[in-house]
């Protein structure tokens, strides 16, 4: 493994890369905000907003919420530029109080609302099977995320998808044509979280297309022809969860009283009980959390330092949502035992090495003092 010098993310996170000077494509991305005309990029989604008002008959565009700070944040943007929108959720199975609540909070700011509830007992089958063949059970999620909210926009109409965050302008990108602005196929493979897959790649004897139908999304032929544009907002302004946050709760938005439930926020990744379990499975594939991640979008908006970010990810110390793996094993309908045993056929032995005592642990860790368990 190869460590970024400037944040925390090693050289496995898929699409990252470690530059010649040591820094991750991820920190020099980053370090072209400050060269980017926000000024001409207002202006520019003020001409999209304007575009869409004058196509539209109905909605003038649908905004993907979980009810989080992002789409809070997202929601108040189009608000503000007189769009007209339609907020649609798909409904995770593991949705927590707090999530709910702040959902509830984002509807309250003046939207119309589509709750989009997948059968459970699909879904159980569904995450379970992608669990046990590619070691991810947020394959589901994300094919739902970004397929329901693009097929109901053609349904509808709507000439307009305003996305929030562009993960690979955050994270990391592969080639400069992902860092746009547009959603598209080639955006979905290489960025949607779905290892490449489409719905169509899960049909077998236990699910079938009809049971799938909320994962298939329409295609950029039928986007095209209905006048479907899909963009993030992250594009148009400077994207900081610090600054999302701030404005979700000035509009009511609540944060985890609790802390953070996964990684370092506590606003973050709090309206759904297995989001853990797909963050989690990074540290058996990849070698770092969640935390890592956020750690690096702090590290890089200049709120502290590379030491102080390395200081509490040791104190954090292991990371395990042990309540979210038994939440979700009782909805799956595994044992405890069975789902880690799944999980360990999914550690990268490319880094991990069993020590004298058996014990794995990452030789070259970026933490050389790491207690391994």
């Amino acid at each position: 493994m190869k460590w970024c010098n400037n944040c925390l993310l090693p050289d496995t996170r898929p699409n990252l890369r470690i530059e010649a000077d040591g820094r991750c494509n991820a920190c020099h991305a980053h370090a072209t905000k400050r060269d980017i005309d926000w000024s001409a990029r207002e202006a520019a989604f003020r001409g999209v907003a304007e575009t869409a008002k004058a196509r539209s008959t109905g909605y003038d565009c649908l905004i993907p919420v979980s009810g989080g700070k992002d789409s809070t944040w997202q929601t108040i943007k189009c608000l503000e530029y007189g769009l007209k929108p339609l907020a649609v959720t798909w409904k995770t199975p593991g949705r927590t109080e707090i999530g709910r609540r702040n959902l509830e909070n984002l509807i309250s700011l003046g939207v119309d609302h589509i709750d989009y509830q997948i059968n459970p007992k699909v879904e159980a089958r569904f995450m379970l099977q992608t669990f046990e063949r590619l070691g991810s059970t947020g394959i589901p999620m994300h094919l739902a995320l970004f397929n329901i909210p693009l097929s109901l926009a053609v349904r509808f109409a709507i000439p307009l998808v305003v996305w929030g965050e562009n993960s690979a302008f955050e994270y990391g990108s592969a080639t400069e044509e992902h860092t746009g602005f547009q959603l598209n196929d080639a955006w979905l493979r290489n960025y949607g979280v779905t290892h490449g897959t489409t719905a169509a790649d899960w049909v077998d004897a236990k699910l079938t297309r009809k049971d799938l139908t909320a994962y298939f999304g329409p295609s950029e032929a039928a986007l095209s022809q209905a006048g479907v544009n899909a963009v993030f907002l992250g594009y148009y302004f400077p994207w900081d969860p610090d600054v999302t946050n701030a404005v979700a709760r000035a509009h009511g938005f609540q944060a985890n009283a609790e802390g953070a439930r996964v990684g370092y926020y506590d606003y973050a990744d709090i309206d759904d009980d297995f989001i853990s379990l797909h963050h989690w499975l990074k540290w058996y594939k990849f070698g770092f959390t969640r935390t890592f991640d956020n750690l690096s979008l702090e590290i890089r908006n200049g709120r502290m330092t590379r030491d102080q970010a390395l200081a509490i990810v040791r104190a954090a110390g292991d990371e395990t949502p042990r309540a979210d793996i038994a939440r979700f094993c009782a909805f799956a309908g595994i044992d405890e035992s069975r789902f880690m045993a799944i999980a360990e056929t999914f550690r990268n032995t490319d880094i991990w090495k069993r020590d004298s005592q058996g014990r794995w642990n990452i030789p070259d860790f970026l933490i050389p003092e790491w207690k391994w368990t």
